[in-house]
């Protein structure tokens, strides 16, 4: 087995303190991070990138579509990466999957990200379609899944119930730290997961509680940090 540190985090666009946000990514020493809510918009590829670079990481997957990706600390080897547009919904954002194949110690993983709709019947509906496309993921490149990402729905909703019938939920599983995540000043929901492949297990999910990053927080982005330390099949 391999111990992988995977976070998931929802930046808003970096319109708050970016430099707060990447010192967050930097105190927490992920192997992998998976970002909702990256900037999409004017000097966008610039913005990413320096994000990037602030955090001692590199760009693993993701598009300008939807606001999605996925990056890696400089030991961890990408194999292959896809980006997957989910169905539309008249009116509504745009939802998508972002996707990296990664080599992390010797063991093969395949990292997604996602960002779920606010309205529940399109969110319930994406659910299904990430999961296929997880599926063909796990059979081309014989690796197990782990799902980061914003729900934009509590434990126990329709989407989130639809994930855990076929993923294990990390915080559920081993919880570490604190539970809630959304806001970052007044935490009242959770909302964001790490869900993982029954092959996978959950050593520690939450979000940190380190006094440094607490007050961090609030600066950085609307949502907290979600930290799984992950044991991944070499």
């Amino acid at each position: 087995m391999a111990a992988v540190r995977l976070l998931s985090y929802n930046v808003r666009s970096l319109r708050d303190d970016a430099a707060a946000a990447a010192r967050v990514v930097r105190a927490i020493a992920p192997d992998v991070l998976c970002l909702q809510e990256v900037p999409r918009f004017r000097t966008w590829r610039l913005r990413r990138r320096r994000f990037a670079v602030a955090c001692g990481m590199r760009i693993a997957a993701g598009r300008r579509a939807c606001g999605l990706a996925v990056l890696a600390a400089p030991h961890v080897r990408r194999e292959a990466r896809e980006f997957h547009l989910l169905s539309p919904e008249p009116g509504l954002h745009r939802r998508a999957l972002a996707i990296a194949v990664l080599d992390v110690r010797g063991a093969r993983v395949i990292a997604a990200c996602t960002h779920l709709d606010l309205k529940p019947e399109p969110r319930l509906r994406h659910v299904g379609e990430v999961l296929a496309h997880l599926d063909r993921a796990r059979a081309r490149y014989g690796a197990p899944v782990v799902l980061a990402g914003d729900v934009n729905e509590e434990p126990g909703g329709a989407a989130w119930n639809a994930l855990t019938d076929r993923f294990e939920d990390a915080y559920a599983a081993a919880p570490a730290g604190a539970e809630l995540t959304f806001s970052s000043s007044d935490p009242v929901r959770r909302i964001d997961a790490v869900f993982t492949d029954p092959a996978i297990t959950a050593a520690a999910c939450g979000v940190p509680t380190d006094e440094a990053l607490m007050r961090d927080y609030p600066a950085a982005t609307d949502h907290r940090p979600l930290r799984a330390d992950l044991d991944v099949p070499g």
